[in-house]
């Protein structure tokens, strides 16, 4: 029984910058194809997000023929940035994990680093197939992912938006909502359920890619960024952890692994394949 459809799709080539709306993607076994394959790192060789940078929400990556990118920011010259050949690659530590990728031409690391303000570099993982697993613990043999927070997809569903944003409307920060969902950095927003009914689901199919729900997503301060304009508020944080705190997590959509290989188009059926919440709770947004 079809219970919604996709309606929107969301890609993120460069990690923490603007997000990118699409009406088609295929999926691949590590996330959506061009999906979060670049980022940047520090000095130290650590992630850089919106977590340290909300400026880097302002910051958008055009994907280009062969997987390069042509980045842009308000008020500085556009730089395109070729896939680097493979070659000697770097230690890449994100929440924990240590992996090898490949750096960007210096010009690409001098345009990030004058915009932001910061001894950065931009990376590929140039074989998201064998260079980060998921999470063991949540995780079946071989599954593996880009450089996402955590899980190859994130899907989020428009009905919940709705009753958080009546939430927010209730609260102490009322006058910092609604809420817009690009918040939540979603790769996949669902129409057509009820609210929260994506909290039960186990396995679902979007079009013709069947996922299983591998965790729910727990919210962090990025969810208080404006990626408009890259200013800070409370919310949605303040209501999350009045009404939506699930053993330590503030929790608002759920990570998803494909278990097929095809392509999610705006306007697909959302199936519920089989539900039963399984509880999981995952850190941090994308």
């Amino acid at each position: 029984m079809d219970i919604a459809e996709v309606q929107s799709i969301h890609l993120y080539p460069v990690k923490a910058f603007r997000g990118l709306a699409v009406d088609a993607a295929a999926v691949e076994p590590w996330g959506l194809a061009g999906d979060r394959r670049w980022a940047l790192i520090d000095a130290g060789g650590k992630v850089v997000t919106q977590r340290e940078q909300p400026r880097l929400a302002l910051a958008a990556a055009e994907p280009l023929a062969g997987g390069g990118l042509r980045l842009s920011a308000a008020g500085r010259a556009a730089v395109t940035v070729e896939v680097p050949e493979p070659s000697d690659t770097v230690p890449v530590s994100i929440f924990g994990q240590k992996v090898e990728a490949v750096p960007a031409a210096p010009a690409a690391h001098a345009w990030c680093g004058a915009y932001l303000g910061q001894d950065v570099r931009l990376v590929h993982l140039d074989d998201p197939a064998t260079r980060r697993p998921v999470d063991p613990d949540y995780a079946l043999p071989g599954e593996t992912v880009s450089f996402a927070d955590g899980y190859p997809l994130l899907v989020t569903a428009s009905a919940s938006l709705d009753a958080l944003n009546s939430l927010i409307a209730e609260g102490r920060h009322a006058a910092e909502g609604p809420l817009p969902m690009n918040r939540f950095r979603p790769s996949v927003v669902v129409d057509g359920t009820e609210a929260w009914e994506e909290d039960a689901w186990a396995r679902v199919s979007l079009g013709e890619v069947v996922f299983r729900v591998a965790r729910t997503c727990a919210r962090c301060v990025v969810t208080t960024t404006d990626q408009d304009t890259a200013a800070r508020g409370r919310e949605p944080l303040h209501t999350l952890a009045r009404h939506r705190r699930f053993d330590g997590g503030l929790i608002f959509g759920q990570n998803l692994v494909p278990l097929t290989r095809g392509t999610v188009r705006v306007g697909d059926p959302v199936r519920v394949l089989e539900r039963g919440g399984n509880g999981k709770r995952a850190t941090g947004d994308r």
